[in-house]
């Protein structure tokens, strides 16, 4: 099947292309982070620089302002060879594959552990649970929390999609591998978005909010764990996480037309510690970096839409209505990751439409012309949040209120419908924030009676 190109429709999708030069890129983080012989971290020697500027173990605030900067710049580099690392390990998976071509039965035994560890990483990539698995039956993970989070961490020649869907997983498991694979962070010392930006990197958010929910609430631990004095509690640290991601995106997204300010960025944040204020040079510090540098956001590789469309939810044949006139077109329907896609021929590269199933409900519905029908329809809102593409391949709004499409059989209507309610998504990302947000807010009106 050709590979197909489809139009990117995210929340948060704001990449930024700059990276630092790093000499020795193939160098091991730990090596780095060591500040090992002919590592990159040979100019960064806190200690020296510390003895340097005084010796007597005070520091004035110009020097202490060095180190910040000193810690900074280490945070970086080691991120940017984290990155690389990334890269080259994709580079590699992705060499292996093309010569041991695909999954066929004598790749189901292989030779080798190199072999066996390639099968195991495509594995996970197209399926997380079913890649540990294998990886456990081979004897390549031990079926401890902590190996599986170490491979994770790693990361090597892994589709940082599918480490996410892994990690988010609420299943005792998946959910003691998450906590194993937070542990391995190291952020002492951090300011909060530099450890949110070397953290977000290991993996890509999922989209559910509860997921989302359990991995920042894990951050929020282990950052308050090893910066004991910044924060009264997680809640706040939780919070902040949040609107910090947040305002990355009203700062970064060109959709985003109005950009919060400064104050704007401090006024959301009043009252999150515990009913007191946040110190404004804090808040400052943090809108300053993030107005500077945005996050980068992992971006997988090209592969990650074949399995798109390789490993559906759900896909055939349906009679969509169109929405000014009211005629019937037999269209090839992908339901997958949330959104509801359709071809002309299958054989096609680019989909026709794109419905993100937001904030949408679906029904069985009766028509006069077509047998087995149901409809997609706006909940609280008059259009339906769509996209398509127009007879001069221009991409364009939907102008839908419903979409209503006709199925061969009550059988697969029944099955449309019951697999488009298990995608829809109703954002409660929003009232989950809102709520913690209350809480951080509370005082300490029962400990003070």
């Amino acid at each position: 099947m050709k590979e197909r190109k489809i139009y990117s429709i995210a929340h948060i999708s704001v990449i930024c292309s700059s990276r630092l030069e790093v000499e020795e890129w193939d160098a091991s983080r730990d090596d780095a982070a060591s500040g090992s012989p002919g590592s990159p971290m040979d100019h960064l020697d806190v200690a020296a620089v510390a003895a340097d500027c005084g010796g007597n173990g005070e520091l004035t605030p110009e020097q202490q302002k060095i180190l910040i900067d000193i810690r900074r710049k280490k945070t970086e580099l080691l991120l940017e060879i984290q990155q690389l690392k990334d890269e080259l390990g994709e580079v590699v998976a992705e060499m292996e594959a093309m010569e041991g071509g695909g999954l066929t039965a004598d790749e189901t035994k292989p030779s080798n552990k190199a072999k066996q560890m390639s099968i195991g990483r495509k594995k996970f990539n197209m399926d997380p649970k079913k890649g540990i698995e294998y990886l456990i039956e081979h004897n390549l993970l031990t079926p401890t929390p902590e190996d599986v989070a170490q491979f994770l961490y790693k990361g090597e020649g892994l589709n940082k999609t599918a480490i996410g869907d892994y990690l988010g997983e609420r299943h005792d498991f998946n959910e003691r591998v998450l906590r194993a694979f937070v542990e391995l962070h190291d952020f002492t010392d951090l300011i909060l978005v530099q450890a949110l930006r070397q953290f977000l990197w290991s993996f890509r958010l999922p989209g559910e909010a509860q997921k989302i929910d359990r991995m920042m609430e894990c951050f929020a631990q282990r950052y308050c764990q090893l910066n004991p004095n910044i924060f009264t509690n997680t809640d706040t640290c939780y919070v902040l996480s949040f609107a910090i991601i947040m305002l990355n995106t009203s700062l970064h997204n060109p959709s985003v037309k109005d950009k919060p300010s400064v104050d704007q960025f401090i006024s959301m944040n009043r009252g999150i510690n515990n009913g007191g204020d946040l110190p404004r040079e804090l808040l400052v510090s943090l809108y300053e970096s993030i107005k500077t540098e945005p996050f980068k956001i992992p971006e997988d590789d090209g592969n990650d839409l074949m399995h798109t469309f390789f490993n559906p939810d759900k896909e055939g044949w349906l009679w969509k209505q169109g929405g000014r006139y009211k005629s019937w077109k037999r269209r090839w329907f992908i339901l997958n990751d949330n959104c509801l896609y359709y071809f002309e021929y299958t054989t096609d590269k680019e989909p026709r439409g794109i419905i993100p199933l937001e904030n949408i409900q679906v029904r069985e519905i009766q028509d006069r012309h077509k047998p087995h029908c149901f409809e997609l329809y706006a909940a609280g809102s008059e259009f339906i949040k769509a996209c398509k593409t127009d007879s001069e391949g221009k991409v364009v709004e939907g102008k839908h209120t419903v979409y209503r499409m006709s199925a061969a059989t009550d059988e697969e209507k029944d099955e449309w419908i019951k697999c488009v309610r298990q995608s829809i998504s109703h954002n409660p990302f929003y009232d989950m924030l809102a709520a913690r947000k209350k809480k951080a807010q509370k005082t300490n009106v029962h400990s003070k009676s």
